[in-house]
């Protein structure tokens, strides 16, 4: 079993106990440094780091030519003593990731003299942008950044955002976030004094994630063109009048992102959106939500944004209208127009099966009264509605059914275990906190994983040399030096 590290000198990194294959070695690392890897790992939520965690981290850190893994997720007091140790030359640091847990008003920024040509994964979490830092003028193989709610909050132009990321032609995952949103005026302001001047070609780009003001987007977009992007996630501020007209764009231009199956998702912090592109798979390839606290404010919010990319909708066959298990109060609920409901499901014409929460019924029966109305004007194309077990009520849609008879289009009502509130949705924001709900989930990039469980550890890898004299970790044989604690979910 490992045991507690104790400090010898300041010579003395660790002197710990080393298991491997079933025997026990009582060894000092300093000794070792030589035909080690070292891999820095402490993630302790809402904990501070004891004197002794910095003191080896640090130590650690020292060691810049052999760090091959860092990620820091502690509090900001501690963050701000070890990133001082980050500086100078990593010269086989291929993974970074530090941050805080929560939102904080403290201006932390890795140091400028901070050099890691081999890097691969850049994640950063409420730290300064490193946008203009000479970071990423050399390492120009990232296939990872993550900037997530940069510190303090401030937009770019996009043309300073655009032109470090040109250098970048290996991104595969490229995350943008900011922490609050900005007048729509002031980056209009911004564009004009300075107008949009940088085209940006990302070739490998999977998945491209962005939190932040509606108007910065649509700022940005015209100048990224990223062929095989598979995976697009939006997340907006509380925003009541959203227009994205160059969305629209973007996504019809993107070849992969083609959707057949939508689901909304409301509850009491938002609304979300997710588009499958088959009725088979639970990974979606278009993800967007709004914060706003009542289903009227959400409604009309997916409304507006689905009026403009309605046209990317068009093959949709199945929709369906959840929200979370939490209980509706009356102060949630405010009830939603009924104009809005129609402009949002007069986005998905060639809809054949609606899946509808109970708690929604009320909300979506009378939006589907016709008071008038053409029987065919609202989901012309509908022929199942599904309900869960033992919540249909054919009484709440018995007039919307029958005029569906009349017109010679029957709907069938089908009560079925669908998976209604299945979707496990993680908002990480900005305060650090993260929502979830149980059940089957939509499933996330791998890139938004949370680590759940306090660790600390700082794992060495002995190297082999090849035939060409390079050194290599040697996979298949671990040291570890680490403080006991249960194994933690880790970010790739």
């Amino acid at each position: 079993m490992p045991c507690k590290p104790l400090y010898r000198s300041t010579h003395t990194l660790y002197s710990h106990n080393f298991a491997l294959e079933g025997a026990i070695f009582a060894l000092e690392v300093p000794y070792l440094l030589f035909a080690l890897l070292l891999m820095i790992d402490h993630d302790y939520e809402n904990h501070n780091l004891t004197t002794e965690d910095e003191r080896g981290i640090l130590l650690a850190l020292q060691q810049h030519d052999r760090v091959c893994r860092i990620r820091l997720r502690v509090p900001i007091p501690s963050l701000q003593k070890l990133i001082t140790a980050i500086d100078n030359e990593f010269p086989i640091l291929e993974f970074l990731y530090i941050g805080s847990h929560a939102k904080h008003n403290t201006c932390v920024a890795l140091p400028l003299t901070f050099e890691a040509p081999q890097l691969r994964h850049l994640i950063l979490r409420h730290l300064a942008s490193p946008i203009r830092s000479p970071l990423l003028t050399t390492a120009i193989g990232l296939v990872t950044l993550a900037l997530r709610w940069t510190y303090p909050s401030t937009y770019p132009h996009p043309n300073h955002l655009l032109q470090p990321l040109s250098l970048l032609p290996h991104l595969v995952t490229l995350e943008i976030g900011f922490r609050s949103p900005v007048p729509k005026r002031d980056i209009e302001r911004c564009l004009l004094n300075a107008p949009m001047a940088t085209y940006l070609t990302l070739p490998n780009l999977r998945l491209f994630t962005f939190w932040g003001a509606s108007a910065y987007l649509e700022a940005l977009l015209p100048q990224m063109r990223t062929p095989l992007l598979e995976t697009l996630n939006v997340h907006f501020f509380n925003q009541l009048i959203v227009s994205l007209p160059r969305l629209l764009q973007f996504i019809t231009i993107t070849e992969n992102l083609r959707f057949d199956d939508v689901t909304f998702v409301f509850f009491r912090e938002g609304v979300s959106a997710m588009a499958f592109p088959n009725t088979r798979t639970e990974l979606t390839s278009f993800y967007i939500d709004v914060w706003c606290g009542h289903l009227d404010w959400q409604v009309s919010s997916m409304a507006q944004i689905f009026s403009v990319l309605g046209p990317l909708f068009s093959t949709v066959v199945k929709l369906t209208l959840d929200y979370t298990e939490h209980s509706l109060s009356s102060e949630w609920h405010n009830q939603a127009n009924r104009t809005q409901w129609r402009e949002l499901l007069g986005s998905f014409r060639n809809v054949e099966t609606l899946c509808i929460h109970k708690d929604l019924f009320g909300e979506v029966s009378h939006t589907l009264q016709l008071d008038g109305d053409p029987p065919l004007e609202i989901l012309p194309e509908l022929k199942e509605l599904v309900c869960p077990v033992g919540s249909c009520d054919d009484r709440a849609f018995a007039s919307f059914i029958q005029d569906r008879e009349v017109a010679g289009r029957p709907i069938n009502v089908i009560e079925d275990a669908f998976p209604v509130s299945r979707h496990n949705i993680e908002f990480d924001c900005s305060a650090g906190v993260v929502f979830g709900w149980g059940g089957l989930c939509h499933r996330r990039p791998r890139s938004h994983a949370i680590a759940a469980r306090p660790q600390t550890r700082v794992v060495a890898r002995p190297t082999v040399t090849t035939t060409a004299g390079a050194s290599r970790p040697q996979l298949n044989s671990l040291f570890t030096v680490a403080h006991p604690g249960p194994d933690s979910q880790t970010i790739p």
